[in-house]
């Protein structure tokens, strides 16, 4: 019965979205409140990743499944930088394309930006370093929550991550056809941070009823970072 409830509100939000795109570009701060708070002036460097694990591949997309119930524990640093590795870290780059990141991407233009919201404030992951820059000290789960239809996920989650996309580092080349390039290459992010969580004994959820204005004016993101998917991880309740 719970789920069937889930699916009727997510069916009505998805035809809300629009109208909830103008109605964030007349809302108070009191709902969109954010924050960039103090910034520190160095960047937060991240454990080293592991490449290897204890749990196969096909166990873990066996046992991946959306989990929107977390518990109020923490993930350590380690699992963090494990998560963000695996979603855009760097490897070895391939000598005939130039790839050089975890996931496969049109020419290797590699537009996307990866943001990290916890209970520490918002952060931005920078892949050639394994490190984050921090955007704001604030906690603001449930600002993101609310630009997102109020999704409890979000707020409950230890973390959560969301994938921008610059659109302008792929189309200049591809042009239009660049667009799906790009929806394509956030898929595979994304699916490498669910099978990362899992491996990691986590849970996560996607999700991509937002509005992309509201979210971008919570996380004080550059205007063409546009948001294309919030993943919230956490340990499963």
């Amino acid at each position: 019965m719970r789920r069937v409830l889930l699916r009727i509100v997510l069916i009505f939000s998805f035809l809300l979205l629009p109208i909830f795109g103008i109605f964030v570009e007349r809302v108070g701060p009191s709902i969109l409140q954010g924050g960039k708070g103090k910034v520190k002036e160095k960047n937060i460097k991240l454990p080293r990743p592991k490449t290897t694990g204890r749990i196969s591949l096909e166990e873990a997309i066996v046992r991946r499944h959306s989990v929107r119930d977390f518990s109020k524990k923490e993930l350590s640093l380690d699992e963090i930088s494990q998560l963000l590795w695996a979603a855009y870290g760097q490897r070895d780059s391939d000598s005939v394309t130039g790839a050089s990141k975890t996931v496969p991407s049109a020419g290797a233009l590699y537009p996307m930006e990866i943001y990290l919201v916890s209970s520490k404030g918002v952060f931005h992951y920078l892949p050639s370093s394994h490190s984050l820059e921090e955007i704001s000290d604030k906690d603001l789960r449930s600002s993101l929550s609310g630009a997102a239809l109020w999704q409890e996920a979000i707020a409950r989650a230890a973390v959560d991550f969301v994938i921008a996309c610059v659109y302008d580092r792929i189309c200049l080349k591809y042009g239009e056809r660049g667009i799906r390039y790009a929806h394509i290459e956030a898929g595979h992010i994304a699916q490498n941070i669910h099978l990362q969580a899992v491996c990691l004994d986590l849970g996560s959820v996607s999700i991509g009823a937002f509005s992309d204005t509201a979210v971008q004016k919570v996380l004080y993101l550059p205007k063409d970072n546009i948001p294309l998917y919030v993943i919230p991880v956490g340990h499963p309740e």
